[in-house]
C-alpha cells in the first residue's frame, strides 16, 4: 500500500469517527465537517447553559436554577458554604420582586440548601432569569459582607 493510500484510509477512518460521534448521516466530507461544527456549537451552548447554572465565590461552589412553572417559579440554591444571613437576603430579593413563598425547604447549618415555590403577586410580569438575577445578586451581597 502506498503512503497516499495510508493518508486516505486514514483520512476516511476519521471522518466515519467523527461521523459516528457527532451522528451525522452525511457522505461528503464537506457535509460531515458542517454536521460536525453544528454539533460543537450545540454542545457549546449546553455547556454555557450550564454554567450559568454554578456560581463561584472563590473556592465555594454554588449552584443556583430557577424553573417556571405554571403561575410561579421552582428556586433551587445549593451551597457548599452557609452565611449569616443568607436566607433573609434571598427572601427580600423575592419581596422586592412581587413573589409570594408558597412552599420551601431550607437547611443553612453547615451548608445551604433552599428549595422554595415562588408564586407572583404582582401584576408585572417576572421571567426566570430576573429570578435568577435577584437571587444572585441577594446571595452577592451576602457573601461580600
Amino acid at each position: 500500500m502506498s503512503s497516499k493510500e495510508k493518508k486516505k484510509g486514514a483520512l476516511q477512518e476519521k471522518l466515519q469517527l467523527l461521523r459516528s460521534v457527532t451522528h451525522s448521516h452525511a457522505v461528503n466530507k464537506t457535509s460531515i465537517i458542517v454536521d460536525a461544527s453544528k454539533y460543537i456549537m450545540e454542545l457549546k451552548q449546553k455547556v454555557d447553559a450550564c454554567s450559568q447554572d454554578v456560581v463561584e465565590d472563590s473556592s465555594v461552589t454554588m449552584q443556583v436554577t430557577v424553573e417556571t412553572l405554571e403561575k410561579g417559579f421552582l428556586i433551587n440554591v445549593l451551597s457548599e458554604k452557609s452565611w449569616p444571613g443568607l436566607l433573609v437576603s434571598i427572601l427580600e430579593a423575592f419581596e422586592e420582586l412581587g413573589l409570594e413563598v408558597l412552599d420551601a425547604n431550607v437547611s443553612c447549618s453547615d451548608t445551604f440548601r433552599l428549595e422554595a415555590v415562588g408564586g407572583e403577586n404582582q401584576a408585572e410580569s417576572v421571567d426566570a432569569q430576573m429570578v435568577r438575577q435577584a437571587v444572585l445578586q441577594a446571595i452577592k451581597k451576602c457573601t461580600e459582607e
